[in-house]
């Protein structure tokens, strides 16, 4: 049989992968491409200039299964939709991207040739979510790769779950308020919260946006 045979390693947290051996006989190679942890559906953009090692660096990518685009010396406003940006350290700067510093909705991976401490600052202000160094290569990328997408993925967590503590911390703030003025005219505090309970109930809201339209009506009756 003159076939190459595949051997199929299954990652409980990623797809299966497949690598081709020559076969037995010595012919050519074969290589067949599947879902390597996700990344052979996803498109990158490498912000890079014309360079004699930038062609080893997309050709890795190309093999992982990535669908690549170059740009230079800015991003075009389509890189808004890419999976992955990779961008030079060594000549960027803030003006090349289409978003504010740390905001990319992707993620990213800074190309660093240069070890100077302003470019690594400027690199992690733009929000590297992993590293590759220079000299470019087929070398580390795809350990980039997945290194980028969790730490993106994780910001991107952390940054929903802060949002979310500051909205609960600004309705409680809220139904505060609307107690204290409720109590004006209750009982007690515990009165006042009794009332803005009802209130909840019978408007068939949350306590918080009871304690928004009580707040609002107080607003409205000082203008």
């Amino acid at each position: 049989m003159g076939g190459c045979p595949c051997r199929a390693r299954s990652d409980a947290a990623t797809s299966t992968s497949k690598t081709c051996l020559p076969s037995a006989g010595g012919g050519p190679r074969r290589t067949t491409q599947l879902d390597i942890a996700g990344l052979d559906r996803a498109s990158a953009i490498v912000l890079h200039p014309e360079h004699e090692r930038l062609p080893f660096l997309l050709r890795q990518l190309r093999a992982i299964g990535l669908s690549v685009e170059t740009a230079w010396p800015k991003l075009p406003s389509a890189a808004i939709g890419a999976d992955f940006v990779l961008y030079d350290v060594d000549m960027g700067h803030d003006a090349q991207f289409p978003w504010d510093n740390g905001a990319a909705p992707m993620p990213m991976i800074a190309l660093v040739g240069s070890e100077a401490p302003g470019r690594l600052e400027w690199a992690s202000r733009v929000g590297a979510d992993a590293l590759l160094m220079k000299p470019l290569g087929a070398e580390g990328v795809f350990a980039a790769l997945l290194v980028a997408r969790q730490a993106f993925e994780l910001r991107r967590s952390l940054a929903a779950e802060i949002a979310s503590l500051r909205q609960r911390l600004l309705a409680r703030q809220t139904v505060v308020q609307a107690v204290n003025i409720l109590a004006r005219k209750a009982v007690s505090e515990d009165a006042a919260y009794d009332q803005l309970s009802q209130l909840a109930m019978a408007w068939q809201v949350t306590m918080e946006s009871a304690a928004q339209q009580v707040v609002a009506q107080l607003t409205c009756r000082m203008l």
